[in-house]
């Protein structure tokens, strides 16, 4: 039976988030400067040090309280600075630029998955922690993913939304986004996000769990050891 102190829960979790976080971000950053976009790279935004993404309410406050509160972890990071005017294609691109985030956090949870083989085939008390690291990985980027591409300016899939969308779509979705923060914490509030999105998290860790090497079995025990549960 797996069991972890509140200081071992937080050594798990603090790699993974902070890597979920910061190439999220710097990947918008990436992609815009392919793009034609320099803002990011010219206020130094193009790091993977994730000091220079924290928001202090949204990665600190909000997350504490609503941990607190409701046992449910939401927040968001310092987003990346990018000007649709330097973009060649300004609404194509800016699609491709808020895309990156979430295929970002797709990418870390099948190198997690790996990473979870790997500590498996290691065994013993050098593997164990990679496998635990390595779930905590596969949720994060799971959340992460999933929430984004919500529909909703200024979460990136409403932004790759207005960017594929005709325009007589595009537009009224657009003029959303000043509203959308509190449209997403309304529905979190009332329960409404939960029921829309955990079924589809659920699945989505469901294959990435098949990767691992882990019985489905051992992969939610462990999830819930992590989680508190």
């Amino acid at each position: 039976m797996l069991e972890l102190s509140l200081a071992q829960k937080i050594a798990v979790w603090v790699l993974p988030v902070l890597l979920a976080i910061t190439v999220h971000e710097v990947s918008h950053g990436w992609v815009a400067r392919h793009f034609g976009d320099q803002t990011a790279s010219m206020l130094g935004r193009l790091s993977l040090n994730p000091l220079r993404h924290i928001d202090p309410v949204g990665t600190v406050l909000v997350p504490g309280l609503m941990l607190f509160l409701t046992g449910f972890v939401f927040g968001w990071a310092k987003p990346v600075p990018v000007d649709a005017r330097n973009l060649r294609r300004p609404r194509r691109d800016m699609a491709w630029v808020a895309a990156a985030g979430p295929f970002a956090n797709l990418c870390m949870a099948l190198g997690w998955a790996l990473l979870a083989q790997l500590g498996g085939a290691i065994g013993g008390w050098a593997g164990q922690p990679l496998v635990l690291m390595a779930v905590a990985g596969i949720f994060i980027n799971t959340i992460l993913m999933v929430l984004n591409l919500l529909p909703l300016p200024p979460l990136d899939g409403g932004r790759v939304a207005v960017g594929v969308l005709p325009d007589r779509l595009a537009r009224p979705l657009a003029r959303i986004e000043p509203f959308g923060i509190w449209i997403l914490l309304a529905l979190l509030f009332t329960g409404l996000l939960g029921g829309i999105l955990w079924p589809i998290v659920v699945r989505v860790i469901a294959a990435f769990a098949s990767l691992t090497g882990l019985s489905a079995q051992a992969f939610e025990h462990i999830l819930r050891v992590l989680l508190g549960g």
